[in-house]
């Protein structure tokens, strides 16, 4: 219990508590959301980006299968009524999964049993444990998108599991994000492929990369998917994770 209460202090000290960084997060995502838009946050964690949405005027769909972390999301947002907290996981097909949760860590909790296999041999994981695990319900995107409607901007954190969430998606989104993360480069390469295949009969996607938590890109312009991956080329070697951000090239926003 007490190994519990620390993970979950430890992710909202991360996520909460940094000086400044929940205002950066409303800027840098003033980019993608704004008053009545629909977010997709999938992976919610403890909310610091359902914070960020809702304070742009975002209504918001958290979903996060963590019991502990479904407890801080409901204590903080349960009586926001533009927030919809979905206790479930995301795959690319309905049904039940096993949630393999790291009681000290919670952020890197994983349905993916490669990942953590890959990400194991890693040395900035060497000390990471998974030390439990839960049965949880598992939703597509396209069934979040049938109850909820679509989203103007969709953010998939789920450590590892993004090939699976995407796989589950048939139809492209103005705007969504994807986690990189160094040790797994070949799986974020497959999910880059994904979103390609996704925006191909849409006019395509852009790409940039925001190192992690720092809510800016790295690059200067919004890139191709080659391109994209030279970038992440650059950030590989240095074993610096974050996200890599895509948006259609003909949106909304050209059209005003």
């Amino acid at each position: 219990m007490l190994r519990r209460a620390r993970g979950i202090a430890r992710s909202l000290a991360m996520y909460h508590g940094v000086p400044g960084r929940h205002h950066r997060m409303v800027r840098f995502y003033g980019e993608f959301l704004g008053p009545g838009d629909v977010g997709f946050d999938i992976g919610a964690h403890v909310g610091s980006r359902v914070r960020a949405w809702r304070k742009l005027g975002a209504r918001v769909i958290a979903i996060e299968p963590q019991p502990d972390c479904l407890r801080v999301l409901r204590l903080f947002f349960g009586r926001d009524r533009e927030v919809t907290i979905v206790p479930d996981a995301v795959g690319a097909r309905a049904g039940r999964a096993r949630l393999g949760i790291s009681t000290a860590t919670p952020t890197v909790s994983s349905m993916s049993p490669d990942w953590i296999k890959s990400v194991t041999a890693d040395r900035s994981f060497a000390w990471v444990r998974w030390d439990h695990s839960v049965e949880v319900q598992v939703a597509t995107l396209d069934d979040l998108i049938r109850v909820h409607g679509e989203p103007a901007f969709c953010k998939i954190d789920v450590e590892g599991f993004e090939v699976e969430a995407l796989a589950g998606l048939t139809r492209p989104l103005r705007a969504l994000s994807f986690e990189y993360l160094p040790p797994a480069h070949d799986a974020a390469l497959a999910a880059l492929d994904l979103v390609e295949r996704l925006g191909a009969a849409a006019g395509g996607y852009e790409y940039n990369y925001s190192p992690i938590e720092t809510m800016q890109f790295a690059g200067d312009r919004w890139l191709d998917a080659t391109d994209l991956v030279s970038l992440l080329e650059r950030f590989r070697p240095l074993g610096r994770s974050g996200d890599v951000y895509a948006r259609l090239v003909r949106s909304d926003r050209e059209a005003t």
